[in-house]
C-alpha cells in the first residue's frame, strides 16, 4: 500500500464528469425553506390569520393543490418543470437526501461565508462581523488571469460588501442601496440608479429584490461577466415579518426571474449552452413548531436544513435526487470551483488518501482536511490523475 498526501478538494458528483463551462451564475434566496420548495404551500401556516395577511382564500387558490407536486409547481413552475428536469436538485429530506449547514449558527453571515469559502470559521458568529478574513471562491476566481474583472456580485442585503470582502477580493459588490458605479453607464443603468435612490426603503439594510435583479440583469447583458452572483433577500424579510403570502409571492417572483435569466442565457451567443446555473439558500427555518417558521438560528429546530439545485451543460440531468445522502453547505465552494476546472483548496485543505488499487482506480478517504470541504465521491478522471502521481 502506498500513501499519498495531496492538496486536493473533491467536488460533488454533479461536476465530476463535466467539461468546463465558461460561465456560471450563482443565485441565493435568503432563508427559503426546503419544506416549501419540495412540498409546496403549508396548509397549516396558510390558514392562520396572523400569517396569511387576511387572505387565506386567495393564498390557497394561488398556491394550494391536492398533491405536494401540484403545490410546489404553483410556487416555482420554472424550477420544477425546467431545472428539475434538465439539472439536479438536492435536499429533499423526505427521501433522506439531506443538506445541512456545518456552521452551528443557522443565520446569514456564517451561512454565506460557508457557501463561498468552503470553510466554517468559528470567528464568524454574528451578522455584524467585519470584513471576511477568508478567501472566497469569487475572490479566487477574480485572481485568475482569465477571469480577472469578469466577476460581479449583486445583493439585496448590505452585508455582502463584508461577506465577500469587496476591498480585498477586488470583486465589485453592488449591495442594498449601492448604485451602479461602472464607467460609461448605459441609459438603463442610469435610470436604475435614479429609481433606486428615490425608491421607498422598507428595511434599513436591505432593498427590494427587484432592484438587485434588474441591476444584475443589466450587467449580465452589457458587461458580460464570466461569474455572476445574485443574492435575493425578500424570502427572509417577509418570513421574519410573519407574512406567509408575501414570502411565497417572493419565491414565485424569484422563479420568474430564474426563467428570465435562463432565457437570456440561452439566447446569447456567449452564454448559450455554455453556462451553469447554481441555486441555493443560506439557512433554513422552523417547521416542527409551525409558529417558528418565521425564525431561524441555533435555537430553532431544523433551521440548519437547506437545499441546492444546479443546471448547465454537461451536468447530468439527474432531476430530483432521491438517493439517501448527507451533504454540507461547505462543499459548495469546491463544487463551484470545479466547474471551472479548479481542484485546489484556497483555505489550506489537505487530504490524506490511501492508494487501494491502480487497476480498480479506487481510493479510500483516510482523513478530511482542516476545512472539511470534501465529499466521498471521486471522479474517474481525478482518480486516474492521483494514480499517475502515486507511481
Amino acid at each position: 500500500m502506498k500513501k499519498l498526501l495531496l492538496v486536493l478538494c473533491l467536488a460533488l458528483s454533479i461536476a465530476a464528469h463535466a467539461q468546463r463551462p465558461h460561465n456560471i451564475i450563482i443565485v441565493t434566496t435568503d432563508g427559503f425553506r426546503w419544506q416549501d420548495l419540495f412540498k409546496g404551500m403549508d396548509d397549516t401556516i396558510a390558514q392562520q390569520k396572523r400569517f396569511n395577511e387576511g387572505d387565506s382564500l386567495g393564498l390557497i387558490k394561488k398556491y394550494g393543490g391536492a398533491t405536494m407536486q401540484e403545490r410546489r409547481e404553483k410556487i416555482m413552475p420554472f424550477f420544477w418543470n425546467t431545472i428539475a428536469t434538465k439539472g439536479q436538485v438536492y435536499g429533499n429530506r423526505l427521501f433522506g437526501n439531506n443538506i445541512n449547514t456545518e456552521n452551528p449558527h443557522w443565520f446569514s453571515y456564517p451561512g454565506y461565508s460557508e457557501i463561498f469559502t468552503g470553510y466554517v470559521d468559528e470567528r464568524i458568529n454574528s451578522n455584524d462581523h467585519p470584513a471576511n478574513p477568508n478567501t472566497t471562491v469569487l475572490g479566487f476566481f477574480n485572481a485568475q488571469p482569465e477571469l480577472k474583472g469578469k466577476v460581479f456580485a449583486f445583493s439585496a442585503w448590505e452585508a455582502f460588501n463584508r461577506i465577500l470582502n469587496e476591498k480585498a477580493s477586488g470583486v465589485p459588490v453592488t449591495a442594498a442601496y449601492d448604485t451602479l458605479g461602472f464607467k460609461n453607464l448605459t441609459t438603463n443603468e442610469r435610470l436604475l440608479n435614479k429609481l433606486h435612490q428615490q425608491s421607498y426603503r422598507p428595511w434599513a439594510e436591505e432593498c427590494y429584490d427587484v432592484f438587485t435583479h434588474f441591476n444584475a440583469m443589466e450587467t449580465l447583458k452589457n458587461r458580460k461577466p464570466r461569474v455572476l452572483y445574485i443574492a435575493y433577500g425578500e424570502t427572509d424579510e417577509w418570513s421574519h415579518a410573519g407574512k406567509y403570502k408575501s414570502y411565497l409571492n417572493a419565491a414565485n417572483q424569484l422563479d420568474k426571474w430564474l426563467e428570465e435569466i435562463w432565457n437570456f442565457v440561452q439566447s446569447d451567443p456567449q452564454y448559450k449552452n455554455n453556462t451553469t446555473l447554481f441555486i441555493t439558500s443560506d439557512h433554513g427555518r422552523g417547521d416542527v413548531v409551525k409558529e417558528k417558521w418565521t425564525s431561524h438560528g441555533d435555537k430553532i429546530e431544523g433551521a440548519s436544513q437547506i437545499w441546492m439545485a444546479v443546471m448547465g451543460p454537461n451536468t447530468p440531468a439527474l432531476g430530483e435526487v432521491k438517493t439517501p445522502a448527507q451533504y454540507y453547505q461547505k462543499q459548495y465552494a469546491q463544487t463551484i470551483a470545479s466547474l471551472f476546472g479548479h481542484a485546489v483548496c484556497w483555505n489550506g485543505c489537505v487530504l490524506q488518501l490511501q492508494f487501494v488499487g491502480r487497476a480498480a482506480i479506487r481510493f479510500q478517504l483516510v482523513s478530511l482536511g482542516a476545512c472539511g470541504c470534501c465529499v466521498l465521491r471521486i471522479s474517474r478522471s481525478i482518480a486516474q490523475h492521483v494514480a499517475h502521481l502515486s507511481k
